[in-house]
């Protein structure tokens, strides 16, 4: 298996926190670290990019915790890899590709909730 070149972006955010906007209290925080290659973490990595309000609360995010169910009911099953998107009280499996993507995808969706917010970025 070919080496992601944009792992090394990513694997050197980790530990950093980022104020989007003072005013609304809005902040993001990346944590990840190799681990291991299993099936739950099929590209080595375990991660979290997360994005809070003032409270701390979670608004929007990228991780891999744990599973995430396709759908509600017994009828549900948990998919082999745990990525997974977080936005509002919705969640939903995330298809990882590459580190550079997983990037490009937590940003777009921090500017998204922004906008929803009303905060220009």
């Amino acid at each position: 298996m070919e080496r992601d070149p944009s792992l090394d972006t990513l694997l050197g955010l980790d530990g950093q926190v980022y104020v989007v906007d003072p005013d609304a209290g809005l902040w993001v925080r990346f944590v990840v670290r190799a681990v291991p290659v299993a099936a739950a973490k099929p590209h080595g990595l375990d991660y979290a990019r997360t994005m809070h309000g003032r409270d701390g609360e979670r608004l929007a995010g990228f991780d891999n915790a744990h599973p995430v169910r396709r759908q509600a009911g017994p009828a549900g099953r948990s998919r082999p890899a745990q990525d997974r998107k977080h936005r509002l009280k919705t969640v939903r499996p995330y298809e990882y590709r590459d580190a550079a993507t997983l990037l490009d995808d937590f940003w777009a969706e921090v500017v998204a909730v922004c906008r929803e917010m009303g905060v220009v970025m």
